[in-house]
């Protein structure tokens, strides 16, 4: 853990949709270069909470703050807030589906982002798509189309095309879940090499032993609330709370 200011500051960040409240009074800093795993029960609102972070939801109470800038849904922010808009392109995610443009090659699925986005010239965005692909091994895989790949190369795809906008935070909803068992793994190695660089991360994830072995603090969201917060020994491998071993048991059946 290091000492600088917090990336992310949530302060008593509630949601609901409709009369169902998703969680309530969260309270989570999140510093450069941390890599925060977070863990819970289907419905606990793991997804919804890394959702609100680069507002593709709108918190109904609370703040959360970016390098202590207040954000807000409007898109281009006002009175010193930073908006959604410049938010999601500083704050990359990747989530359970690929979301790739089906009718795009791999590298056009890149460099998309800078190009249109950033406004990066045209080479320069292929120049650095190509590295990208490289980093995730599938340099050769530059000129397939979406549907020529598997699931987890799709998924890689999705990591590089997220890197390629240069974020300063990724968010990982639950990357591997729509994988078969024997693609995880590739996903998994081009996270902990993100980890391993210094990337900052939050990582919604059921997968335990690789939490525990990336993740500097777990969360555990149980019932709308942090049930449970630590390093992941203490969270994963040591946990004290009943509620908290009963759910990491169905793991170690």
């Amino acid at each position: 853990m290091n000492d600088a200011p917090p990336i992310f500051s949530v302060r008593n960040l509630s949601k609901s949709f409709g009369p169902v409240q998703v969680f309530s009074d969260i309270n989570l800093d999140v510093t450069q270069g941390e890599v925060i795993g977070v863990i819970g029960p289907s419905g606990c609102g793991k997804s919804t909470l890394i959702r609100c972070l680069n507002m593709m939801e709108i918190p109904n109470g609370g703040q959360i703050f970016f390098r202590g800038r207040p954000t807000t849904a409007n898109f281009r922010g006002r009175n010193g807030s930073i908006g959604a808009g410049e938010l999601r392109r500083k704050v990359g995610m990747v989530f359970q589906q690929f979301n790739l443009f089906p009718h795009k090659t791999v590298i056009e699925n890149v460099i998309e982002g800078p190009v249109v986005v950033l406004k990066e010239p045209r080479q320069e965005a292929m120049e650095r798509a190509t590295e990208l692909l490289r980093s995730v091994g599938l340099a050769d895989k530059r000129n397939a189309f979406p549907n020529h790949l598997s699931g987890g190369q799709k998924q890689r795809v999705a990591i590089a095309r997220a890197l390629a906008m240069r974020p300063e935070v990724m968010l990982f909803d639950e990357v591997t879940s729509a994988l078969d068992p024997e693609l995880v793994g590739e996903v998994l190695n081009v996270m902990r090499k993100l980890a391993e660089g210094g990337m900052t991360m939050v990582i919604v994830t059921h997968e335990m032993a690789f939490a525990a072995d990336v993740a500097d603090r777990v969360i555990f969201l149980d019932e709308g609330t942090i049930a449970a917060e630590g390093s992941a020994d203490a969270v994963i491998h040591k946990p004290t709370q009943e509620r908290l071993k009963r759910f990491l048991a169905r793991f170690h059946a």
